[in-house]
C-alpha cells in the first residue's frame, strides 16, 4: 500500500472548517430517500464549495454497493466510494467517505458526503450558510 503524505505540513494557511449544522438535511434520488439527518456537517475548505457530510448512521446503506474506487486529497487523506444500486437507481461513485482521515480533519471520520450534481442534497432554506470569514 503507498503511504499518503499529508499537504498540511507546506500550507500551514489551508483551511477546512468542520461545523455541526444541527438543522434537517436530506438526500434523494428521484424519489428515493438516501439519508437524513439533523446530525450533518458543514464542511467548508479553501477554493471549494460548502459540502455537507452525513454521519453513516443517517444513510441507507442498503442501497449502496461498497465500490473499488479510491482518490486522494492531500489534506483529507484517501476517500473510499459506494455506488448507488438500490431502488432501481444506478450511480457509480456517488457517496464518498475518508475511512483514516489525517488529524486536522478527524472530524470527517463515519461521516459521508454526496456528489450534489448527481443527487439532491436538501437544507432548509431559512438558514443561512456561510464559509469561513
Amino acid at each position: 500500500m503507498t503511504k499518503i503524505e499529508s499537504a498540511w505540513p507546506r500550507h500551514p494557511n489551508y483551511r477546512i472548517d468542520i461545523t455541526p449544522h444541527p438543522h434537517p438535511v436530506r438526500v434523494t434520488h428521484c424519489d428515493l430517500v438516501l439519508a437524513e439527518s439533523t446530525h450533518a456537517l458543514l464542511v467548508a475548505e479553501t477554493d471549494h464549495k460548502l459540502v455537507i457530510y452525513f454521519p453513516e448512521s443517517d444513510v441507507r446503506f442498503d442501497l449502496f454497493t461498497r465500490s473499488d474506487h479510491h482518490t486522494v486529497c492531500p489534506f483529507k487523506g484517501q476517500a473510499s466510494y459506494w455506488s448507488l444500486t438500490g431502488g432501481g437507481a444506478h450511480e457509480e461513485n456517488v457517496l464518498w467517505y475518508y475511512p483514516d482521515p489525517f488529524p486536522e480533519v478527524a472530524g470527517l471520520r463515519g461521516h459521508v458526503a454526496f456528489y450534489d450534481h448527481r443527487v439532491r442534497v436538501e437544507v432548509d432554506d431559512s438558514i443561512e450558510v456561510a464559509g469561513p470569514a
